[in-house]
């Protein structure tokens, strides 16, 4: 940009770099409410799995128990702790967490890695569904170990389900307040529990001291290839698993709360629930021959180790504690979501921030997807075994994803192979033996979760494909290029004024460049002529009341590229910011007023009337792409539709809208040339036979085939190139992928990145 171009900017402009969530006792309540129920209510289920499925109480002699509790403690050691609390929370991206946020930073690596990503992201979502179905039923049926609730419930499994459908109700209803609300209001809930969870342990524990001896991690691969100890062999680690199912949450849950949050908070949890798991097990030691409790029915040694007093409590509790381990998912999904946004693997959605953090969001289109999943697979499976046979294989899936990732991270980014060689092969060992044993539960629920997993994966391979597609044809023209044709265009009395005030919403953030789709509507799909046109494109600033503008008028008092820069918690009506900026332009002499003749005010406005143009692409049956790509494209405008439009999302339900439809830009599949026939020779015309139509047929279809993966994107983005460079004003100058003004930023977190990495 030269200088006249670069006098030409009006600047409101101010940048902040966006800084984490600090460490406060405030926002590590909240943590401990949002982020820990998952894995918090683990000790209610985890050793009963472990008992039921090695044969019952009889079968659990000491060595049992403890390469039990050794498998547990380890499992929770190297997983959560140091594969997620030590290694994946370091890998950030602008304080974000997830599996998405680990490969925006590892993207640039190799192309290959975005389908890990989508896998590991679409597994997680699938569980994330899954989760509050699960647990809240089971907190349900728990209830009828109380005397008072069973005499209400009974064994009718219908009230159970009306009830969980009610909690999860509330439970998605109580989202739009945000994180930080529930936070604290679950956050105290939560400390109880795992106060309660290290009471009830040590009540147990101090009675059998030696159940330490679990800590020797030799005893836990001792029971783990003992047949004779062992009785599911590998088998036993999907209920293993059950101890660890909320680490994937808690990176997610990164953005929502911050790093040093976590970290603070995380050592408390973890002694809470090991030694709750001591206590289980010192319990077992001691009723091992107990032939009454070997006798009961689905023995859960969570609550059978606790006196009969308390037990009421414990149930209580649980119950709560169940439907905040609900809490865990539902922001982390909404994390995985915003950065698969981002990322352009999910369309855009509208995103609320509830709090004045901008971690903390709410994404109204998927909690309203996700509620209305649980209570499908509520109403699918109806009691909670059921739904148990499909916990945490999809979770498997995702850890292995997320372990792939980091090792491109710790390899790639920080340049430690020797630390990333042993990571993946240790840690993708584990996982993969814990996936392998998760299999056996496909066929008794968990082919429930592939089936959305796979579902949620087909929408991100097509909007990702859809998107390629898309940037082969798109192309950003200069705007001095067309000046000229828009001057004579707002001043051509031929063509009936549509506005003052022209107004194409676009996604680049250039200040000279436009997209050949605005262009082409403005001067070839009908001619729109205005006073003035304006090109706006919106930010959303990481500080939440930002109320910015950048103006480039490119010398001219009838075209400008606008930058609108709004904080998040700024509610976007751009109609009336729209109005202040040109107000603005008139004052400085940027542009002439635009006074009304006619008006109901006493003193008429000097600013005109705007009407704002969105633009639709869509497919045109000329267009020349593969049957594929065609279907492709086909359904992501289909995604797009459902998941809302602009107008919406702007505050532009009540203003002056035109809808344009342009065809997808591409190359048109070749016509036969027509032959005129004269009316005297055609009705002498000999008619033509089905043979020779469906031999054209047939040429036509052999010309039109195309491979699916022959043709690549950099095939066809290198013939949009030279087509446009030969057809377009200005195409020898144009730009061929999304424009950003970002860049700057972006170089200063790899910067940073670097730095940290060689700490």
């Amino acid at each position: 940009m030269n200088a006249s171009r670069k006098a030409s900017l009006s600047v409101r402009h101010h940048r902040a770099k966006s800084a984490g969530i600090p460490l406060s006792a405030g926002m590590l309540l909240v943590t401990l409410g949002v982020v820990y129920g998952d894995i918090g209510t683990s000790p209610m289920y985890t050793l009963k799995a472990i008992v039921s499925g090695n044969g019952g109480l009889t079968t659990m002699s000491e060595d049992v128990v403890l390469g039990a509790l050794s498998l547990i403690i380890w499992t929770l050691t190297l997983i959560t702790t140091v594969k997620y609390v030590l290694v994946a929370m370091k890998a950030d991206n602008h304080n974000e967490g997830g599996i998405f946020a680990l490969y925006s930073l590892v993207k640039r690596c190799g192309k290959w890695l975005i389908i890990p990503a989508m896998v590991g992201g679409a597994a997680l979502l699938a569980d994330g569904i899954l989760t509050p179905a699960v647990t809240v039923t089971t907190a349900i049926e728990g209830l009828r170990t109380i005397d008072f609730f069973f005499a209400l419930i009974g064994d009718n499994q219908r009230i159970v389900v009306i009830i969980t459908i009610c909690i999860l109700c509330v439970l998605f209803l109580l989202q739009k307040a945000g994180t930080s609300k529930i936070g604290r209001a679950f956050g105290p809930i939560m400390t109880v529990w795992f106060v309660f969870l290290a009471l009830a342990g040590l009540y147990n524990l101090s009675g059998n001291l030696s159940v330490l001896r679990a800590f020797n991690p030799v005893r836990g691969v001792t029971f783990l290839f003992d047949g004779n100890l062992n009785a599911a062999g590998l088998m036993v680690l999907g209920n293993v698993f059950l101890c660890t199912t909320g680490a994937e949450a808690l990176y997610s849950d990164m953005g929502h709360v911050g790093k040093a949050n976590i970290y603070a908070s995380w050592p408390f949890v973890k002694v809470c629930l090991i030694i709750n798991y001591l206590g289980q097990g010192a319990w077992i030691i001691a009723n091992q021959g107990n032939v009454h409790l070997a006798g009961i029915d689905d023995l859960n040694p969570f609550f059978q180790m606790l006196p009969e007093q308390i037990r009421t409590v414990a149930v209580v509790l649980s119950t709560f504690a169940a439907i905040i381990a609900s809490q865990a998912l539902i922001t982390g999904s909404f994390s995985i979501v915003s950065e698969a946004v981002r990322l352009d693997l999910m369309p855009h959605m509208r995103i609320h921030y509830p709090s004045e953090t901008k971690g903390q969001i709410y994404i109204p289109l998927v909690n309203g997807i996700m509620w209305v999943g649980c209570i499908g697979v509520v109403l699918l499976f109806k009691n909670s075994e059921h739904m148990e046979a499909a916990y945490g294989l999809a979770i498997t899936v995702t850890m292995l994803m997320t372990t792939l990732l980091l090792f491109t991270y710790l390899s790639r980014i920080r340049h430690k192979v020797g630390l990333a060689v042993p990571f993946a092969l240790f840690f993708g060992a584990i996982e993969f033996m814990f996936f392998f044993s998760s299999l056996t539960k496909f066929f008794h629920g968990g082919y429930v979760t592939v089936l959305m997993a796979t579902v949620l994966f087909i929408v991100m391979y097509v909007w990702r494909r859809g998107t390629a597609v898309e940037r082969t044809q798109s192309v950003y023209l200069p705007v001095d290029k067309y000046l000229d044709q828009l001057s004579n265009l707002s001043h051509d009395d031929d063509y009936p004024l549509l506005a003052d005030n022209l107004i194409f919403l676009t996604n680049d953030s250039s200040f000279d460049k436009l997209d050949r789709d605005i262009l082409y509507s403005i001067l070839d799909k009908r001619p729109k002529r205005a006073r003035a046109y304006y090109f706006l494109n919106v930010q959303v600033t990481d500080e939440p009341h930002t109320h910015e503008f950048i103006v480039n008028d490119f010398g001219t008092d009838f075209v400008f590229k606008i930058q609108l820069r709004l904080g998040f918690k700024v509610n976007q009506r751009i109609n009336a910011y729209l109005y202040q900026i040109v107000s603005d332009l008139v004052e400085s002499g940027q542009i002439a007023p635009q006074n009304h003749r006619y008006s109901i005010y006493r003193e008429h406005s000097n600013v005109g009337d705007f009407r704002f143009c969105l633009i639709r692409k869509v497919l045109s049956p000329e267009t020349d792409i593969s049957g594929v790509d065609r279907r492709v494209m086909g359904l992501k405008y289909l995604i797009r539709r459902l998941c809302g439009s602009p107008a919406r999302w702007y505050g532009l339900e009540n203003s002056n809208l035109l809808f344009e439809y342009v065809p997808l830009f591409s190359k048109t599949k070749r016509q036969h040339k027509l032959t005129r026939v004269e009316l005297a020779d055609a009705v002498r015309a000999t008619p033509v036979h089905a043979a020779d139509l469906a031999a054209s047929a047939s040429a036509d279809d052999e010309e039109d085939e195309e491979d699916l993966f022959s043709a690549t994107m950099r095939d066809k983005r290198e013939r949009s190139v030279e087509e446009a460079n030969k057809s377009l004003v200005g195409g020898d100058t144009a730009s061929f992928k999304p424009l950003v003004i970002d860049d700057e930023e972006e170089e200063e977190g790899e910067e940073e990145l670097d730095e940290d990495g060689e700490e």
